[in-house]
């Protein structure tokens, strides 16, 4: 059974929660992401636009196609779309501060499928048969457990638990607002 897309102003509720965490222009010297704005990396802007671009170019990036690399190279590997709200919410962040493969890799650990680093039919469908609160609550501690033992944890760790944390409580308010029915034995 194919997954049913959700409603299109998610991934709009989803981008907004990004750009309030991510904030603006950034270039600390301890990230090894370099110089980030709207949390877009020069590396991914480059990626995004097919061409170098400078640390110039990364301060000039606009909201609007910041929101575009989010939703090409984030949202859509994840398939936000057919998460529930909260799972939806929670892949995205961890998608957009540890990769994509690797968020997608976490969930399917945590829900017991191959962890592959797609979301194909058989990642859905497990999906579709869990608990989205469980789901996100094991998400958040798994996500936790890896970036503490990150090099860089001294530096930005509160920062990033403070986050994962804020990101969690979105996550389960959205899904305590889905019917269950959508996303339990589809």
């Amino acid at each position: 059974m194919a997954a049913t897309p959700r409603a299109p102003g998610l991934f709009d509720e989803a981008v907004a929660q990004i750009f309030a965490l991510e904030g603006g222009f950034v270039s600390h010297p301890a990230d090894p992401g370099g110089a980030t704005n709207f949390g877009i990396t020069q590396q991914t802007l480059a990626r995004a636009r097919q061409c170098s671009v400078t640390v110039d170019d990364v301060r000039r990036l606009t909201r609007a196609e910041a929101a575009t690399i989010y939703r090409r190279f984030y949202w859509d590997a994840v398939r936000g779309d057919e998460l529930s709200p909260g799972l939806g919410l929670a892949m995205f962040d961890l998608a957009v501060n540890s990769g994509p493969a690797r968020a997608i890799r976490m969930l399917q650990g945590i829900l017991g499928c191959p962890a592959d680093g797609r979301v194909g039919p058989q990642t859905l469908e497990m999906v579709r048969k869990t608990d989205v609160a469980q789901a996100i609550h094991r998400l958040t501690q798994v996500r936790l457990a890896f970036l503490a033992v990150l090099p860089t944890w001294p530096v930005f760790g509160r920062g990033w638990r403070k986050r994962v944390l804020a990101v969690e409580r979105e996550a389960l308010r959205l899904a305590s607002l889905s019917s269950p029915s959508l996303f339990k034995n589809g």
